[in-house]
């Protein structure tokens, strides 16, 4: 029985093998694109329209003009959280692409994500040790004020 053309078992996979010149629109797409970036950021300055006025100064918040200075700054804590998350994120990313080849990477492919795990859980728990995402400090009951201790700031 030979195979009719355009049937499954006709169909023989073949290897394309990559070379270095098949990535060269892509270059040419990159350094066109940065060129092209460079180039607008240059001719904006030298074209654009330059007389500040306090109005144009003054920092501007969803139309709401500030009538004073903040008394109090935006907590840092919002920042390391974020930064967390974005470094969990990418981890998890690689736990990701790592599900997608674990028929290929065998034994040694899961004890090389086990030992990243271990070193993801290991942060984890370093960090919340650390308080980084204790949100209601003054409520926790080793940041509360006993009589003749000191106050909650000294306690954190």
């Amino acid at each position: 029985m030979t195979p009719v053309a355009g049937s499954y078992s006709a169909k023989v996979e073949r290897r394309v093998v990559l070379e270095l010149g098949d990535y060269l629109p892509i270059l040419v797409m990159m350094v066109l694109a940065a060129v092209f970036a460079g180039v607008s950021l240059v001719v904006s300055n030298l074209l654009s329209y330059k007389r500040p006025t306090p109005e144009k100064l003054a920092p501007y918040e969803c139309g709401i003009i500030t009538e004073e200075d903040a008394v109090n700054r935006f907590p840092v804590k919002f920042y390391l959280v974020a930064i967390l998350f974005v470094i969990f994120d990418v981890e998890i990313i690689f736990l990701f692409a790592w599900a997608t080849r674990f028929d290929q990477l065998g034994w040694l492919g899961v004890g090389a994500v086990g030992v990243f795990t271990l070193l993801i859980a290991e942060t984890l728990g370093y960090v919340w040790k650390r308080g980084a995402l204790d949100w209601n400090v003054p409520r926790r009951a080793r940041y509360r004020e006993e009589p003749g201790a000191g106050s909650v700031e000294e306690a954190a």
